[in-house]
Order: structure tokens, then C-alpha cells, then sequence
């Protein structure tokens, strides 16, 4: 087990005590998403509580009840006061403000990478008073690509992109955006791609026998929308146009487009919502050169039975996740550390062994000679 408190290992010298011992960093910031508020704002907050830190919770603005919540059962288990506090508010405002603060030493952020590069800039400006730079650690959102080449179970490969495109609507940050398939098998997996989603019943969530709800926001709609008209000026939309959906609330159909070329904005850009790029790849080493054709990296998936090239894309494949012959979404907790690659993740990841000492300052390192 990794122990981080007390002395650490250091090397010796005869004549000379040495010690290394990690201290907490201080205040930290910490800005969970609206996608896993629970989830994700236990995770952040408890990893910098853990390790010793106070923090300040600033949620998003749609879901600040389920953070509040989290905060009071907190002080109800007899977290000390002060430890985990809440601050709800505009990000534009409040969270930047609390990032800018001279006080603050550290900003754990999951979000856009917008947001998650405006984090970084103001982060690195020194304040009147500060006497550090602050650490940013930080997830930026995802561009993830399932590759299916010919040799794959097509089955198995259509069941998992439906999942993993269209589950939660895909508003997950390891959705599968992009599907990356092989020439001579392309027009066969589309048509089961299809197939699965048609079965997809779209309604209110409180009604279990229906597998997709509605969007998050109106922004999100308005989001989604703006991109199945780009797919119709830049590929060619197979699934979508025409499926009913509930007129209350804010609802969007699955949508299919293929002939997406890997350079173009739907196969470029993160949407977070239910839109599948289909790219067609020449062949095996093409897929996953299209695969790492993005500034992003997080999960990715490869469908194939031969395991020569399942070894290749573990060696290739530039993603902090990768799964091989299941879809790319569903981590397990506790077992495979999260996190990704490229802009996607700053630092390191969730779960891993270098993911607390982030949360550490080693500052007071002792080396000392002895005299007898």
C-alpha cells in the first residue's frame, strides 16, 4: 500500500540524518460537473480531505441541491466545521473568483476544456500575498473513438457503441463520440448500430423501462441541435431525423452520421449529447491513426479478434483508457484509475498511485549533518 504519512523513503549517508515528510497543501478549490454531481464531488472533495486539505465546494449551477446535500451529511458524520464548505454561484463569477483567491493553493476541476484552460491561466497569475503557485488538476472533456476492423464480432462491437454513444444521452465524459470502422466491414456495422438504437426507448427517466432521458439543460439541447445541423452539411445523417420524442423537457434523438471526415468539427469537437460520428478507415494502422487524430484522449475501445493488433493499439492507442472487445464507457470504481491523456487530464489519475501525493506539498524535506 502507498503510505503518505510520516517519513518517506529517502537515501542515507553515513553521518548525515535525512527525512522527507508530506504536508497537506492548504485550501483547495473544488469544481465538480452536473453529469455525476454526486459522484464525482464525494470524489474531489474527500481525495483533498483525505490527504489533510480544507476545501471549498463550488458545483455547478444546475445541480448546486445535490452538492448542499452532500456538504450537510458531511457536518452530520462529524466532519469538523470548516473542513468541506459550500459555495454555490455563477462559475463566471464565483468560481473564477475563488481560483483567482491568493489564499487558495490548489483547483481540482472536472469540465470543459474551455473552462478548464481559463482555470490555468488565472491560476498561474501570481497575487498580492500569494506566496506559491497554485496546482490545477483538472479533466477536460473527451473525443473518444470505438475501432472496429474486420476481424471483430460486429454483434458485440454494434452493442457496445449504442451503449456507449447514446447511454445517458451521451453527456458521460467517456462517451463514445467517434466510430472508427474498417472499410470492408463499415455498411454492415452501421446497419446494426442502427438497428440497436432503434430499440432505444426515449421518456421520462422515472420510468424504468425507458433507456434515455431527457438532456441536462436547454443549453445542452440548444448544443446538440446546433450539431445535427452541422452533421447534415458535413456528412451524411443515416439515424435521427423523424424519431418522436417527448415534447416536454429537453429531448433529442439519437443521431447517426456517417461519411465524417476526422479532421472536420464533428470529428474534432466534443458535443455531449447524442451524436455518433462514423469514420470510415482504410485499414487496421489507418483506424488508429484517425483514433489519435484529436487533441483529445480519454477512453477509447478497440473491437477485434486478433490479438497481435490488440497488443499494437495497447502500445498506440493515445488514451488514458483503453478497453478491448467491450465498450468504452463504466469504469470500475476502485479497480482501473480514471483518467486521460493529451488536454484531456492535467496531472495524473483518479485512482492511481501518483493521484493523492498531487494533493501533498513535500516542503519540509530535513538533511542535516551529525556530529558525534
Amino acid at each position: 500500500a502507498l503510505r503518505l504519512g510520516g517519513p518517506q523513503p529517502v537515501a542515507h549517508r553515513a553521518g548525515t540524518s535525512n527525512q522527507f515528510i508530506y504536508v497537506p497543501l492548504g485550501v483547495g478549490v473544488i469544481i465538480p460537473p452536473w453529469n455525476f454531481p454526486l459522484a464525482i464531488a464525494v470524489g474531489m472533495t474527500m481525495a483533498a480531505v483525505v490527504t489533510g486539505n480544507t476545501t471549498i465546494l463550488k458545483p455547478s449551477s444546475l445541480t448546486p441541491a445535490i452538492a448542499a446535500r452532500f456538504v450537510d451529511l458531511c457536518a452530520e458524520a462529524g466532519m469538523p466545521a470548516g473542513v468541506v464548505n459550500f459555495l454555490g454561484g455563477p462559475g463566471e463569477e464565483v468560481g473564477m473568483g475563488l481560483v483567482a483567491h491568493p489564499r487558495v493553493r490548489f483547483i481540482s476541476f472536472t469540465g470543459s476544456r474551455e473552462v478548464g484552460e481559463l482555470i490555468y491561466r488565472t491560476a498561474s497569475v501570481v497575487a498580492p500575498g500569494q506566496k506559491w503557485l497554485k496546482r490545477v488538476v483538472a479533466e477536460m472533456g473527451g473525443k473518444n473513438a470505438i475501432v472496429v476492423d474486420e476481424t471483430a464480432d460486429l454483434d458485440a462491437a454494434a452493442t457496445a457503441v449504442a451503449a456507449s454513444a447514446f447511454g445517458f444521452g451521451g453527456q458521460k465524459c467517456s462517451a463514445c463520440s467517434r466510430l472508427i470502422v474498417v472499410d470492408s466491414v463499415h455498411d454492415r456495422l452501421v446497419d446494426l448500430v442502427i438497428e440497436r438504437t432503434r430499440k432505444i426507448r426515449i421518456g421520462d427517466p422515472r420510468d424504468f423501462t425507458n433507456d434515455l432521458g431527457a438532456l441536462a439543460s436547454a443549453d445542452q439541447k440548444r448544443t446538440a441541435e446546433r450539431y445535427i445541423a452541422i452533421a447534415h452539411e458535413e456528412g451524411k445523417v443515416v439515424y435521427g431525423p423523424g424519431v418522436p420524442v417527448p415534447e416536454t423537457g429537453h429531448y433529442v434523438a439519437p443521431h447517426i452520421v456517417t461519411e465524417v471526415a476526422s479532421r472536420s468539427r464533428l470529428g474534432q469537437e466534443e458535443i455531449f449529447g447524442p451524436v455518433l460520428s462514423v469514420i470510415r478507415a482504410a485499414d487496421f494502422d489507418d483506424a488508429i491513426r484517425i483514433a489519435n487524430d484529436t487533441d483529445f484522449g480519454l477512453t477509447g475501445a478497440v473491437f477485434s479478434r486478433d490479438e497481435a493488433r490488440l497488443a499494437r493499439a495497447v502500445e498506440e492507442y493515445q488514451c488514458g483508457n483503453l478497453y478491448l472487445n467491450r465498450k468504452c464507457t463504466g469504469a470500475f470504481v476502485g479497480v482501473e484509475p480514471f483518467g486521460g491523456f493529451n488536454l484531456v487530464r492535467a496531472q495524473t489519475k483518479v485512482g492511481g498511485p501518483l493521484d493523492l501525493p498531487l494533493l501533498l506539498c513535500p516542503c519540509r524535506p530535513r538533511s542535516g549533518k551529525r556530529y558525534d
